[in-house]
């Protein structure tokens, strides 16, 4: 389907992580609704929400994290959300970081997507949108161990 040249829209993610016994950080990815391809928990801000607010429920919607926000915005990347019955949409995402504490097991999209992590690297070889490759490719937290 055809791109709109319309502005484009904001999006909010989380950029999910723990750390493994090592130390070393592992990020958390979900697997897309429609393509099942992996990707970041992500979705559109409410009216009342700022952008932490909106990642922290996207990843505790759609993954089950319970977490803290980690600083500030990672940074962003684009890409062209499909819409059904209507023409693709161009959205800019703001990455926040947040710490996993825990995984809930119920959650509103359980058994919608897959869920897995990896190492900062391997993620980026998972994820497609070349300017999220570059944020989680060597991704090193803030903080203590």
């Amino acid at each position: 389907m055809r791109i709109t040249n319309a502005e484009p829209a904001t999006q909010h993610a989380a950029l999910c992580y723990r750390r493994t016994s090592s130390g070393a950080p592992e990020i958390l990815l979900i697997t897309s609704r429609d393509t099942g391809r992996w990707i970041l928990p992500k979705g559109w801000p409410k009216k009342t929400e700022d952008g932490g607010a909106s990642a922290l429920r996207e990843a505790f919607e759609e993954a089950g994290v319970v977490g803290q926000l980690s600083g500030e915005c990672a940074g962003s990347y684009s890409y062209d959300k499909t819409m059904p019955n209507a023409p693709a949409r161009p959205c800019q995402v703001a990455v926040h970081v947040i710490e996993t504490l825990y995984l809930e097991y119920d959650y509103p999209e359980r058994g919608l997507r897959r869920l897995q992590w990896f190492t900062p690297d391997a993620a980026a070889e998972a994820v497609d949108e070349p300017e999220l490759k570059s944020l989680l490719a060597g991704f090193a937290p803030t903080g203590n161990a």
